[in-house]
């Protein structure tokens, strides 16, 4: 299943379900006036936007992810790489490294998840 579309405001919203799920509307509503200065009607209507679209479920008022940050972040990445660099990741990491120092430990950490693709783990 792919996994829906999550734009920029209500992936900020996300980020605060993620971090408090279960949890109900009243509580989503009043860390959102807090968070992102939303008023309520804005609230319920990106509830209800990302009900309708498989990202959350609200069921007597608790409110509970569909799709987890993990996830999100993964089709986010592909996206990115399939619009701006032709789907190739060779393309985009070096873009990514031209605008970015990379630390010799992140180096490390991402010769070791080459390592493990290669052995066949995720």
């Amino acid at each position: 299943m792919e996994t829906p579309k999550i734009f920029e405001s209500e992936y900020r919203f996300c980020l605060i379900l993620w971090e408090k799920e279960p949890v109900t509307t009243t509580e989503l509503v009043k860390l959102c006036r807090e968070k992102l200065e939303w008023k309520r009607t804005t609230t319920y209507t990106v509830i209800k936007r990302l009900g309708e679209r498989g990202v959350l479920k609200n069921e007597n008022g608790i409110v509970t992810s569909l799709v987890s940050k993990e996830e999100a972040q993964e089709a986010e990445i592909d996206e990115l790489v399939e619009k701006k660099f032709e789907g190739s990741l060779p393309a985009f990491i070096a873009a990514f490294t031209k605008c970015r120092k990379v630390s010799d430990s992140e180096i490390e950490e991402i010769q070791k998840m080459i390592d493990r693709y290669r052995k066949g783990g995720a």
